[in-house]
């Protein structure tokens, strides 16, 4: 009849059954040798490979498997030591698996959050953009009212190109300007060769007339 194990002996143990286990014995070669149950062989290794795989996600419950392994104390890096220095090659593979999946998980959050940092500054900017957009039309509108079509009168030409005039007359040239393909702003002076052309465009008719 079969022993049963001293209170201080079922983590050698459970020790050589995952050693064997890992070294693909079959079950019935490690009961045979440790006296465990398949049950309880499986809930061991189960447990082990929840030891290992809590790695990824810094899961620290302790799992019930090789005496050997560090009690889990929330240090992934440790945990990850210990099985890459593990002489069972499963365990060191499994090591292995985990820190690739991490590197992965890691460069997968850097790049999540350098796209949200980038998706927030374009929506700032956007905001600002519309923002000064709006900011300019309102300028425009308050400051430079259009002038009627009755202030677009024939202007005679006028010594200084520009001296002496009106605002009224300046608006009507502005008009007339935009009107014809010229390029000019709202306030300050106007161009000589812009006055020019206004001027040479009414004196048509006028000659004409005449």
């Amino acid at each position: 009849m079969q022993q049963t194990p001293a209170a201080t002996t079922p983590n050698a143990f459970e020790a050589t059954a995952l050693s064997m286990y890992y070294a693909d014995h079959s079950m019935a070669e490690i009961t045979e040798a440790t006296g465990l149950s398949e049950g309880e062989i499986t809930a061991l290794v189960n447990a082990q490979e929840r030891e290992i795989d809590a790695a990824a996600t810094g899961d620290t419950t302790p799992a019930a498997a090789d005496g050997e392994a560090p009690a889990a104390d929330g240090s992934v890096e440790q945990l990850l030591a210990w099985a890459e220095a593990h002489p069972t090659a499963g365990i060191r593979n499994k090591a292995a698996r985990v820190r690739t999946d991490l590197a992965e998980l890691t460069a997968r959050r850097a790049a999540d959050d350098a796209q949200r940092a980038a998706e927030e500054r374009v929506a700032q900017l956007t905001a600002e953009l519309e923002k000064a957009k709006e900011e300019l039309r309102a300028v425009k509108a308050g400051a430079h009212p259009a002038p009627t079509v009755a202030a677009a009168a024939p202007t005679p030409t006028r010594p200084g190109l520009g001296s002496g005039r009106t605002r009224e007359e300046l608006a009507a040239i502005r008009t007339w300007a935009r009107a014809n393909g010229h390029q000019v702003a709202d306030a300050g002076t106007i161009r000589k060769a812009v006055l020019e052309a206004y001027d040479a465009a009414h004196q048509a008719p006028a000659a004409k007339a005449s």
